[in-house]
Order: structure tokens, then sequence, then C-alpha cells
């Protein structure tokens, strides 16, 4: 009997199943990949999300028998680095993923070509490995009298020209700047309010801050503080927070992320238990304590306890709001705002609450952005990557810049990185407009900066 022709059943996935020897066997990775890729050459749907799928399908077309048998298995490891793990291609547009019987999990099989690279070793391991040691570089860079130093270094063409040479970042990919001023240090304590707990939510709020607002931009940090000291929500930091991981996951370190892991997951499950919400206002460090790591410790009670005290900043606030206990005096309407939704909120699966609650604040237009920007944290700023990423953004560059009610006034991402992608992008057209969504919900309450 033939398996049904796609699935109207939710996704679902399977623990990564990373203990296994056989995980890391060549082969038998090889074997998985002939038949997920023989099932995807038969679909092609997904032939516009990245360029892993193109990758695949010019193999394919241009082999001797136009079928994956024709393709040499040694080119899978080209759609292997094509994939960065974004997820988009499992959570909306396959219709093979489990439970149906053909049980396809591309972004996972693509981990999986990593991490067995990452075991064998690859000829840019030290440059990845030295983008993704985000808390060293952050630590390092961070100190006073070297960050002015390493600002102007990175915004120096002929410096950007020796780096892109010596390490392989590209020579015109936006790069952020590192701040002496990191937000954990600088962070304001808490207002004494008292905790009102709502049915959908927490009354205190535990902030992981990410390795980005502590090191890069802590403004977005501050904001969220401002925003839950204004909503009369008590808060504390996360002790001694780590990375996440998720740059390890993306090069296919899982022994990284595990260590991470370790450090993490102990002071964060203490939490959770004592009645926090957890909010991380980066989406990949969510989606981290939301699905990668639970699908890798799948019998880890502390990892179960994080995951399900674990929001994202506006999936918080708008359950705060269904519970009665928001603050909506806003003050200052925002305009017209072009808004991309970062694909690693997108597969969260909770719904666009952050257009949500930004339409909630009066004389605001919120124009939704919903494809990928194609910078996928360090992954676009390589130099053999760096003009692929600026294609695949290249319609998303587009419609951020057409907001159907006229000219745009803001242009936000909830993922960070990709804003500052899609703002180069724009050529200009978005200069002075940039404002991550945390910022953008401060001003319109019309708290000070």
């Amino acid at each position: 009997m033939t398996a049904r022709e796609g699935s109207l059943e939710a996704p679902t996935r399977h623990p990564i199943d990373w203990r296994n020897p056989d995980f890391f066997d060549t082969e038998k990775a090889f074997a998985e990949m002939e038949r997920v890729f023989d099932i995807c050459h038969g679909c092609r749907r997904c032939v516009s999300l990245c360029n892993a799928f193109p990758t695949l399908f010019d193999l394919v077309d241009e082999g001797k028998t136009g079928e994956i048998d024709g393709v040499d298995k040694q080119d899978y490891w080209k759609v292997v680095d094509q994939c960065y793990l974004c997820d988009v291609c499992y959570m909306t547009k396959c219709p093979y993923v489990p439970p149906h019987p053909w049980n396809l999990d591309f972004p996972h099989l693509m981990l999986r070509g990593k991490a067995i690279q990452f075991r064998q070793g690859t000829p840019t391991k030290f440059r990845d490995t030295t983008l993704a040691s985000t808390d060293r570089n952050g630590t390092l860079a961070g100190i006073p009298v070297v960050v002015k130093v390493v600002n102007a270094l990175n915004r120096s063409p002929g410096f950007r020209k020796v780096l892109e040479d010596r390490l392989g970042v590209h020579k015109d990919a936006w790069v952020p700047d590192f701040t002496s001023k990191q937000f954990r240090r600088t962070a304001a304590g808490s207002a004494q309010h008292p905790v009102r707990d709502g049915e959908r939510t927490p009354g205190k709020v535990a902030v992981f801050s990410t390795c980005y607002v502590n090191y890069n931009e802590p403004g977005i940090g501050h904001d969220l503080l401002k925003v839950l000291d204004h909503n009369r929500i008590p808060y504390v930091l996360v002790e001694k927070e780590a990375c996440c991981g998720m740059p390890k996951l993306e090069l296919g370190d899982l022994e990284g992320v595990a260590e991470l892991k370790a450090r993490n997951i102990p002071k964060l499950a203490a939490l959770a238990r004592a009645g926090y919400a957890i909010l991380a206002p980066i989406p990949s460090c969510g989606l981290m304590f939301k699905q990668e790591i639970p699908l890798m410790f799948p019998e880890d009670a502390d990892v179960k306890a994080v995951q399900d005290a674990m929001f994202d900043p506006f999936e918080y606030l708008v359950a705060r709001n269904k519970d009665g206990l928001l603050a909506t005096d806003f003050k200052e309407g925002l305009g017209n705002v072009s808004y991309h939704v970062a694909c690693h909120l997108r597969v969260q699966n909770v719904g666009q609450k952050t257009r949500e609650m930004l339409s909630m604040v009066p004389d605001t237009s919120v124009h939704t952005v919903e494809r990928c920007s194609g910078h996928a944290g360090t992954w676009g700023v390589k130099k053999e990557y760096h003009a692929t990423a600026m294609k695949i953004g290249r319609p998303v560059f587009r419609q951020m810049a057409e907001h159907p009610a006229g000219e745009t006034r803001w242009v936000a991402s909830d993922c960070q990185l990709a804003g500052h992608h899609i703002a180069q992008g724009m050529q200009g057209k978005a200069d002075g407009k940039l404002a991550h969504p945390i910022t953008l919900l401060r001003t319109a309450y019309g708290l000070p900066d």
C-alpha cells in the first residue's frame, strides 16, 4: 500500500539520538540523506526557502541519471553546508514530517551531517569555533581599553579585508559593535512589586539576557526591564548565565552544547520551580531551551521544567494582557512599522505575538514580513556564504521597504542580527529606523531611553 501523500496533522519531532554511535557513522548518515533527498527531489516544495534545496536539486539535475542515485555521495556535504538550521522547511513547508510515515526531518538530518563534519574536522573549524565562542569574544572585546579598538577595526575597510583573508569573515558583512557597559553589569534592580500571578502567566520574571544583549546591544535588555517595571512585574537576572548553545549547535558541536547546558540548566530549573517565567529577548536562545536542548536531553526533568517556563517576551506580554494584567496606557503611536518575523521565533509555534502586541498601540500600522532574512547567526557573515545570505534576503529587503500605508517609520525584527542584515540589504532605506520591538514598546509606553 502506498503511503498517503502529505499530512494534515501537526508536526512532531523525535529526540535527537546524538548519544548513539550510529549517529556519527558517515555511511549510515549518507543512507538516510539519500532516502530524504530522494523525497525532497520528488517534491521540490522548499526550493524558495534557502540555498540547501537549490543546491540539492542542481546536483540531481546535473547528475548522470537525473535522480538521486546519480549524485556522488561526497557532494551531499555541499547540501549540508548550505543549511543553517532555521527549521522553516520542517515547520511550515514539508508535508512529510512526523507523524507522516516517511518521517522526514531535514534540519535535524543536516544537524547530523554538521556533527559528523565537526567531529572529523573541517578547514574552517578555527574560524567557525571562534565565531561561536560568544562569551569569550564578548568578554575580551568588552574590556574598556580594548572595546574602542575592536569597534574601530571592525569599521576599517583595510582591517576587514585582512579579516576576510585570514579568518574568512566577509569584508562587507555587517558585524556588531561590542560594549564595555555590559547589560548584566549595568542592569537596574527590580522594584519590590507584589507578585500577581495570572491564569496564563507567572507574576515574576527571570531574564536570560543572551550573549547578544549582554555584550553587543544592552539597550534592548534595559528596555525590557523598563517594560516589566512599567507593568509592575518583579524580575531577576539569571545568575551567571552562559551562552544558550545555539552557535555551537549550528556548527554541529553537540558536546559543546552539552557543556553549556550543564552550566545553564541547573540555575534555570531552580528559577522555573520557584515560579518564575523565564524570558529570553533573542528568539534563537528561547528556541534552544524550548526545543533543541529538550530534544537532545528528552529524559532530563530539569530541562523539561525550563522548557515549560520559557517565554518569548511578547508571548509573555500578550498572555499577560489576556490575564487582564498588562498596562495599555500607551503614550506614543509608532506610525508605520515594517516588522520581520524571525525564523527562530516563527518555528516556536506561538503565533505572531510581537505583531499582536505592537498592533495594540494606537496610531500604529504593522506591516508583517514572514520570510527568512538569510542572516542565520554566524552563517551570513562567512566569506563563502555572505553573497548567498544577501540573495536569500532580497525579497525581505524589498518588502520591508514597501509599507502599504506609506513611508516606513520603523524597521524591526525580533532577531536583532537579522534586523541589521535587513538594514544593510535595504541600502540606506532603513537609516535611523532600525529598532528592536522591545525598544518600540518602551517608546510606545513613553518611557525614557
